[in-house]
C-alpha cells in the first residue's frame, strides 16, 4: 500500500491501517469497473466520516463562540462542512491526486468534482477515526481547518443562499420558497440534477449540481439575484408572526 502510506506521511495522518486508508481513496467507479477483485468503495467510510467531521467541528465552534446561538453556530458549521467547504480542503491537501477512480470517471473529470472531493475527505476522516480513535481524528481535523476556525468572519456572510432566500421571502411577507426537481440524469457515479426555486408560485431560479443539495443551492442563489433585481412576485402582505422562542 505504497500510495496509502505515502499519503499518510505527507498529510501527517495518524493511521497505520493501509488497507483502510486505501479504501478511503477508492471511488465507487473503480469498484464497478473491477467487480472480480472484491474491493469495497469509500462510501461506507464517507458515511461515518460525515458524522465525525460534524461532531468535531460542532464541538470546536461551540467552544470558540460561547455567545452565539444555535442559528449562528449552524451557519458557521455549514460553511465548513458544506460540499464546497470540504472540497476546498480536500483539493488543498491534494486528495484529487490520490483518489482512485474508474476510467469512465477519469474521462468525465470526476476526480476534481466538488461532491467527490468532499466525500473523499469524509472517507479519510472516517478511516482515521476507526484506526486511531476520536482524539487523534480531532487533532488532525482541527489542524486541517485551523485557518477557517480562526477566521473572524461575520455570521451573515456565512449563511447559505437557501437560508438567505428564506429570510428574504419572510421579509416580503410571502410563503417560504420551495424547490422543484426538473430532471436527474447520468450514471450513479456522475449524476446531474436540475432544480427550480419557486417563490409564491413563480420560478425565480434554476440550478444544477452533482447532487440535489448543490442544485438547490445554485437555484436559491439565482432566485436571490432575481429578487434583488425586483423580478419577484409582489406580495403586499405583512410577514407572518414568528413562533415564540424556546424557553
Amino acid at each position: 500500500m505504497d500510495q496509502a502510506s505515502a499519503l499518510a506521511a505527507r498529510l501527517g495522518l495518524p493511521i497505520r491501517d493501509w488497507d483502510l486508508l486505501a479504501q478511503a481513496l477508492r471511488h465507487g467507479s473503480f469498484v464497478n469497473e473491477h467487480p472480480d477483485e472484491g474491493l469495497e468503495s469509500n462510501e461506507r467510510l464517507e458515511f461515518l466520516g460525515d458524522a465525525v467531521l460534524s461532531l468535531i467541528i460542532s464541538e470546536a465552534l461551540y467552544q470558540r463562540h460561547p455567545d452565539e446561538d444555535e442559528g449562528a453556530l449552524t451557519a458557521r458549521r455549514a460553511a465548513l462542512v458544506s460540499t464546497r467547504g470540504l472540497a476546498h480542503l480536500a483539493l488543498g491537501i491534494g486528495l484529487d491526486r490520490d483518489l482512485v477512480v474508474g476510467q469512465g470517471a477519469e474521462h468525465s473529470g470526476e476526480r476534481r468534482r466538488p461532491s467527490v472531493m468532499a466525500a473523499t475527505l469524509e472517507a479519510v476522516a472516517g478511516a482515521v477515526y476507526l484506526d486511531a480513535g476520536l482524539d487523534a481524528a480531532r487533532r488532525w481535523i482541527l489542524a486541517l481547518v485551523a485557518d477557517q476556525l480562526d477566521a473572524d468572519v461575520a455570521v451573515a456572510t456565512l449563511k447559505s443562499p437557501k437560508s438567505l432566500l428564506q429570510e428574504a421571502t419572510y421579509a416580503r411577507g410571502g410563503a417560504p420558497p420551495t424547490y422543484h426537481p426538473v430532471s436527474t440524469e447520468g450514471p450513479d457515479h456522475a449524476r446531474h440534477f436540475v432544480v427550480e426555486a419557486v417563490v409564491d408560485g413563480q420560478v425565480l431560479g434554476r440550478g444544477e449540481g452533482a447532487n440535489r443539495r448543490d442544485a438547490e443551492t445554485a437555484a436559491a442563489a439565482r432566485a436571490l439575484e432575481a429578487l434583488r433585481r425586483g423580478e419577484g412576485p409582489a406580495t403586499g402582505k405583512s410577514p407572518p408572526a414568528k413562533p415564540p422562542s424556546k424557553s
